[in-house]
């Protein structure tokens, strides 16, 4: 048996009921938590839902991170900090406006750690946009343009879905929020900042970006 399987063991309820308790391992626990940055017994509780499998249990935890963020989305930011990164050359810099709701959660380690990863992406990648709401009308009509073409030869009832996604593949690397994190392409942006209201259990955004570069 390999060494990160879960344990599984049978018990019988009082009410005479057959149940499965799986016994997660900290392999397992470590793994998950490295991969999605949430808190151990919310990656415990993932785990056991699907039943030790890796994968069933980050898209339960992408699910119910992103309820989170859902319900929070209103919450006023009344807090924050800048995250700043500056590159070894000393040739390109740039800083995130990370936004909370109080001082306590602004001041934590783990947040401040968050804000200084996404300055280091928008050093390395220069993004345009923080989010898709901020894309004008003209830059998505004259994509429209570029791609009816290669639209219009599909079939009718095609053919929106097809726009919307050749215009979410060509915005998407100038989206702060829909790029793949640098340092861990499973993850995007906006991923990680679901992550952070699910974890400090307060709104999250990024409220501005700002880069600099000498070339």
């Amino acid at each position: 048996m390999v060494a990160s399987s879960p344990k599984i063991r049978a018990l019988i309820h009082p009410s005479g009921i057959r149940s499965i308790n799986m016994e997660i391992t900290s392999a397992q626990l470590k793994e998950l938590r490295d991969k999605t940055g949430i808190s151990v017994m919310q990656c415990k509780s993932a785990l056991e839902e699907a039943g030790g499998d890796m994968d069933k249990a980050v898209i339960i935890l992408k699910k119910k991170r992103s309820e989170a963020a859902d319900k929070k989305s209103d919450r006023e930011l009344g807090a924050g900090a800048v995250g700043v990164y500056v590159h070894n050359t000393n040739e390109v810099a740039a800083m995130v406006l990370l936004a909370c709701e109080t001082d306590f959660v602004s001041k934590n380690e783990e947040f401040l750690s968050l804000a200084k990863d996404i300055a280091m992406h928008v050093a390395a990648t220069n993004p345009t946009y923080i989010s898709k709401e901020e894309l004008p009308e003209e830059a998505i009509d004259k994509a429209k343009e570029v791609f009816a073409e290669e639209v219009e030869s599909k079939p009718a009832e095609m053919q929106e879905k097809i726009m919307e996604g050749k215009l979410a593949s060509y915005f998407k690397d100038q989206i702060l929020l829909e790029q793949d994190f640098i340092k861990n392409p499973d993850s995007t942006i906006a991923e990680m900042v679901t992550g952070a209201v699910q974890k400090f259990g307060e709104n999250v955004s990024v409220a501005q970006i700002s880069r600099v570069s000498v070339k």
